[in-house]
């Protein structure tokens, strides 16, 4: 039986990783700190540890007790718009939690080291993103991502650690935490239409996303493991076709039957129009997005609305007040 450590297994994309990877046999320990995932959400058969990436102690303590085959490393604090705020936060827990966990990793010859980047990786290069461009992440939360990456490409060429690269993008479905409001806009618009309150807009909403439902997703990064072709490798991974954010707010409310009103705040500072190349996924996985964005929201709205609003631990350690807009200052 292989021995896998997911962290971030009690949030949203990690649940569904520890899914795949129990139904495929594994042994299964996960690490959360449930600053954004929930106890009830790591699958019966896990063993729940609750702890942070960036306690070394900890870490270490782990990689000891356990002989760990793979690494599944999901842990991450995901507010891309925000990380321009919380700069020294975000590379605290995104690359320096990752350093810690790539350390021990060496340490005891891990098997192979399963790392979910993002998109946020490309910044505002011309879509469709492919993996062979050059990354120019525009905001911290991708820079610490890209930083990820490369020390693995270090780690691999210094200590022969073998490693696997996701960049998923703008991914949604059940167990997405739809009270935190700084990042996730389908559970955003789906909190706000339950609460009856508008749904906030950034700008016109003409920005476009694949977004990208959460089964089209989370097999690929669990199974990755028995390719041999997935060896050091990039993937982007999610879905092809870009919709407009308001063409996803519309696709909400028709789905759960609502009408309110948008309601358009100032633009903010992010990359207008984000979405991927898949080709080389196709040709390694035989990858297909499988799940249209209706029948994905209609499954999401399912679930949002028989668990009700949930609401994340509080983060109230902003560190740059300037220019933060004045919708997460309320």
């Amino acid at each position: 039986m292989k021995i896998s450590l997911v962290t971030g297994g009690a949030g949203f994309i990690g649940a569904h990783v520890c899914i795949e990877l129990l139904n495929s046999g594994h042994q299964v320990i996960v690490l959360d700190d449930l600053s954004g995932g929930f106890e009830d959400h790591v699958p019966e058969g896990a063993v729940f540890i609750k702890g942070s990436i960036t306690d070394t102690k900890l870490i270490a303590e782990l990689f000891e007790k356990y002989e760990f085959n793979y690494i599944y490393h999901l842990a991450a604090y995901a507010a891309e718009g925000l990380s321009h705020f919380i700069r020294r936060f975000n590379y605290e827990n995104n690359l320096i939690g990752s350093i810690n966990l790539i350390n021990e990793a060496v340490k005891h010859n891990i098997e192979r080291f399963v790392f979910t980047s993002s998109i946020a990786v490309y910044g505002a290069l011309k879509p469709p993103m492919t993996e062979d461009m050059n990354p120019q992440p525009e905001d911290p939360y991708g820079v610490a991502k890209y930083a990820v990456e490369l020390d693995l490409k270090a780690a691999h060429e210094m200590f022969g650690l073998e490693y696997t690269i996701f960049r998923p993008h703008n991914v949604y479905g059940e167990y997405q935490n739809i009270g935190d409001k700084y990042r996730n806009v389908v559970g955003i618009f789906m909190n706000q239409l339950m609460q009856g309150k508008s749904l906030s807009v950034f700008g016109d909403g003409q920005q476009t996303r694949a977004f990208s439902y959460i089964s089209d997703v989370a097999p690929y990064i669990a199974n990755c493991v028995t390719n041999t072709k997935t060896i050091n490798e990039i993937f982007n991974i999610g879905a092809d076709k870009e919709y407009t954010v308001l063409e996803l707010a519309e696709t909400i409310k028709s789905v759960m039957n609502m009408t309110e009103p948008l309601n358009h705040l100032p633009a903010r500072n992010e990359v207008v129009h984000a979405h991927a190349d898949h080709a080389k996924a196709k040709e390694v996985f035989g990858f297909s997005d499988s799940v249209s964005l209706k029948e994905g929201v209609q499954k999401m709205a399912n679930w949002a609305q028989k668990v009700g609003s949930r609401e994340s631990a509080k983060f109230d350690n902003i560190e740059i007040n300037k220019k933060l807009p004045s919708f997460w200052e309320k």
